[in-house]
């Protein structure tokens, strides 16, 4: 089966056409300035970058010059559009409605659509994405995957807020977590990989990148996560504060005469390892450069973040009673062998014992930790795409 995975951002599209039977990309490519000028990249197995530059109003428009792409006698790899059987969809937020991906028709488009104020950045863009599919081609099966469907499985104790019950009640704030197709597959992989009993492991997933998030696992099932509401809360990231003291928005607020819109846009894209290393960087390759010729900020950026690492992977060790595998994935987590390390060497009370050598891999399934050592610790690459692509099968076949 031919299956385009589609992920829409607000003016960018992220698409790859996979066979599911062999799970192999036969094309895959980007659409950005969506809303601006426009400008297509794609590339088939095999074949050369093409890029191609030509306005796109909207997100339909996209997919249209994508679906050309595909098909045109150069270097298409369809024949017909008749040859993509199903469209698997990445939409970030589902709420507490959707605990799973769907068949999409007009109840998850509803829910999609109400979800919109807990993700006003992303969810209006998988809308038109949809949208732009179903126009396109009318007929074809459309699946949505939630980024925030894998941690559903969270308990109350983890996923509620201690604020009054009318806010959970009347306006649904609660932790729900991100980067849950990544979370999903990397510890369902990590299982396999490790040849872990799936119906009797504990697994902490570290997907760490310009944004980073941590899970716990057990038995397959999200137990807890790192983000919460929004992507905002949990670990230092690349300009994301993480976890802080609340009161520190009103307190800046008022010394500085912003709103809470304006401190949260700082929050967000103006903190992180990008504030710590004093505006140098949000690229953990800068910061280890810059570390490495005596920058202290720099340093300073790259401690706090693998602290913060640390210290949830600590918490939920304890949460669970217990730990198996830890699991690194993400771009940093993939092929920043000095994080891990730093990482590694913090969690020697839980019997992690590192191997410097195997932590110089990157970017391929591998243990990185000695033999002996009592927790397993791994390099997992995410793949939300195949992800996305797997769950896209299981719901059409």
């Amino acid at each position: 089966m031919n299956v385009l995975v589609v992920n829409c951002g607000s003016s960018s599209l992220k698409f790859q056409l996979i066979n599911s039977d062999t799970e192999e990309v036969a094309a895959k490519g980007l659409c950005e300035r969506i809303g601006i000028d426009g400008r297509l990249v794609y590339q088939p197995t095999g074949g050369e970058k093409e890029i191609t530059e030509a306005p796109m109003p909207t997100h339909t428009e996209a997919i249209s010059m994508v679906l050309e792409a595909l098909v045109n006698e150069k270097s298409g790899v369809l024949k017909s559009l008749d040859e993509v059987e199903a469209i698997g969809h990445r939409v970030l937020h589902g709420g507490s409605k959707i605990t799973e991906s769907r068949v999409i028709d007009d109840e998850v488009i509803a829910v999609i659509d109400e979800c919109c104020d807990l993700g006003p950045l992303h969810n209006p863009a998988n809308l038109m994405g949809i949208r732009a599919c179903m126009k396109l081609m009318p007929g074809k099966p459309n699946v949505a995957v939630f980024d925030t469907a894998f941690h559903q499985t969270m308990p109350p104790k983890a996923y509620r807020y201690a604020i009054p019950t009318k806010y959970y009640k009347e306006y649904a704030v609660r932790k729900y977590g991100f980067h849950g197709t990544s979370h999903w597959f990397v510890s369902g992989e990590t299982i396999k990989y490790l040849g872990l009993d799936p119906n009797n492991s504990k697994v902490i997933v570290a997907h760490l990148g310009n944004g980073s998030s941590i899970s716990a696992v057990v038995n397959g099932k999200c137990a807890d996560t790192s983000m919460g509401l929004t992507p905002l809360e949990g670990l230092l990231m690349g300009t994301r504060s993480g976890d802080l003291d609340p009161a520190v928005l009103e307190f800046v607020c008022k010394k500085e005469g912003i709103d809470v819109s304006e401190m949260l846009t700082i929050l967000n894209k103006k903190s992180g390892v990008y504030a710590l290393s004093d505006d140098y960087s949000s690229d953990f390759r800068d910061l280890e450069d810059a570390a490495a010729n005596g920058n202290e900020q720099a340093k300073l950026a790259l401690d706090a973040f693998s602290y913060r690492v640390i210290k949830y992977i600590g918490s939920y060790a304890a949460a669970m009673n217990g730990v198996d595998a830890i699991a690194f994935t993400g771009g940093i987590g993939e092929n920043d062998g000095n994080v891990r390390m730093a990482v590694m060497e913090s969690l020697a009370y839980l019997g992690v014992k590192p191997d410097a050598e195997k932590n110089k891999m990157r970017g391929e399934n591998c243990v990185i930790s000695a033999d002996d050592s009592k927790v397993k610790v791994a390099i997992i690459p995410t793949n939300e795409e195949l992800a996305i692509c797997r769950e896209t099968v299981a719901l059409v076949k």
